[in-house]
């Protein structure tokens, strides 16, 4: 199944815990990238398909400031190969002690028109990658350049991160708490019912807020709350 425009708006407008649920009923349970968090928060989800970048454990005769001077360098080559509408994501095998990038190479990405950029490990100048338009994801500040402890090793192929697998083309959420891995043949089907759920949760707080008990209401257990929400739903335009 491709990546469509129609799952981007659909996924724009769902939470991860939601996706993590719609996830849950299909088996999937470790989807949600451990450790990994917004650098700053941006109101809005970040949605697109992965494109990822793999580190390894550096080797000091391999990691001089000198290799940054080949134009074939992998963590170079995948800012400016990742595709419009992509998310890039980076395997940095948890390790933040050492940057796996900076903000002029995520001011790159995000002018490129890259939706987003995820890491579990670190971002160096986190505070100017925070003030971008871009969504960016990582574990926490880190200053050292990558070079210390990683190196580039492979673009686009399949990686972990944040103890999840992560295929090129599976469809990546974040949100104001986490990051999620839709898998690429299941984002269709995810993406519609995690609309639904939305809708029926929407409609869940909005009764609570009024003094309706859980009971019966979340989940819904009686018939006479799914009659109430197909009333909501009406009024709402849902």
């Amino acid at each position: 199944m491709s990546f469509t425009e129609e799952i981007r708006e659909r996924l724009m407008g769902v939470s991860v815990a939601t996706l993590a649920t719609a996830l849950y009923k299909r088996g999937l349970r470790n989807q949600v990238l451990q450790d990994v968090r917004p650098v700053a928060a941006k109101g809005r989800n970040m949605v697109g398909p992965a494109f990822t970048l793999r580190y390894i454990p550096a080797r000091e005769d391999r990691n001089t400031l000198a290799v940054f001077r080949d134009p074939n360098h992998p963590q170079r080559q995948a800012i400016e190969q990742c595709p419009e509408g992509h998310v890039m994501v980076m395997d940095s095998r948890k390790d933040p002690r050492a940057a796996s990038s900076g903000d002029i190479l995520i001011t790159r990405l995000m002018v490129r028109g890259g939706a987003g950029v995820v890491t579990d490990g670190g971002f160096r100048d986190a505070g100017t990658i925070g003030a971008l338009d871009i969504p960016a994801y990582h574990n926490r500040p880190s200053s050292p350049t990558n070079l210390t402890l990683h190196e580039a090793i492979e673009i686009n192929g399949p990686i972990g991160c944040g103890d999840v697998a992560v295929f090129p083309g599976d469809v990546m959420v974040g949100d104001g708490d986490s990051v999620i891995v839709i898998p690429a043949e299941i984002a269709e089907e995810v993406s519609a019912e995690a609309v639904e759920m939305t809708a029926y949760e929407d409609f869940v707080v909005e009764q609570v807020k009024g003094g309706a008990s859980i009971i019966g209401l979340y989940p819904a257990t009686k018939e006479e709350n799914l009659a109430k929400f197909e009333t909501w739903r009406k009024e709402n335009n849902r």
